[in-house]
């Protein structure tokens, strides 16, 4: 049960959370694809396909597991070894990246989330963690955040409970005083216990609960949590 008491900063998930992350990164793969077709054209013909360009970054990623807490150098990075295979030249990955960078951050919010931040943001500090690399300031949420932490940034991800541990301290409270909200059962839910939290779990899709720590709160939608928090205001 969620001990209302006790919540004095809430941390929030940003993708799957506030927002359904596939569109953007579909979108954002497809405008890559087009810029390499009218600036690589050799890489654009290897990798026809935002699946075949998809492929690479996974095939990068198990050859650098250094990169997974840094979902921007190994989009980067993954575009600059298909310029390589391809025979182009691999600095075209810096202005390639930005393309896609630019239209990763362009996403679609659920109808509850800017009226949750709202809501939140006046009663507690909010700090946003995020294992993706969505920027607040450039999707246009930034302003109801006190701080964004992501695991690019900090040099560890989600399970660590050390990027837990620095958003308490980024909000001014102690762990078990923050409540941290996101969508995905083990990175955010069973994490944030595990790091002294209460944890909320989003479940917008009704899938069932399958892991032995279970979270403080389960809701369909952030207006539901809302709701809850003012009947301790």
């Amino acid at each position: 049960m969620l001990d209302l008491s006790k919540i004095k900063a809430i941390s929030l998930d940003l993708d799957d959370t506030l927002w359904p992350v596939w569109p953007a990164i579909e979108r954002a793969e497809a405008e890559l694809l087009q810029w390499l077709v009218d600036y690589a054209p050799a890489t654009a013909a290897r990798y026809n396909s935002t699946e075949a360009l998809r492929g690479v970054r996974v095939q990068l990623e198990a050859e650098r597991p250094d990169l997974r807490h840094d979902l921007s150098a190994l989009r980067r990075e993954s575009i600059r070894l298909a310029l390589q295979l391809a025979g182009e030249d691999t600095d075209l990955a810096e202005p390639a990246f930005d393309v896609f960078f630019a239209a990763r951050q362009r996403v679609d919010l659920y109808a509850d989330a800017l009226p949750a931040l709202e809501w939140l943001a006046a009663r507690y500090p909010l700090v946003a963690l995020s294992n993706g690399n969505a920027d607040v300031h450039r999707v246009g949420i930034g302003t109801h955040f006190t701080a964004a932490l992501s695991a690019r940034e900090f040099g560890v991800a989600k399970p660590d409970p050390r990027i837990f541990h620095a958003a308490a301290v980024a909000a001014g409270v102690a762990p078990d005083a923050v409540l941290h909200v996101g969508d995905d059962p083990l990175l955010d839910v069973v994490a944030a216990v595990q790091a002294g939290m209460q944890a909320v779990w989003v479940n917008r899709g009704q899938h069932a609960w399958s892991h032995a720590v279970q979270p403080h709160l389960h809701v369909a939608e952030l207006g539901a949590l809302c709701a809850l928090l003012a009947q301790q205001r």
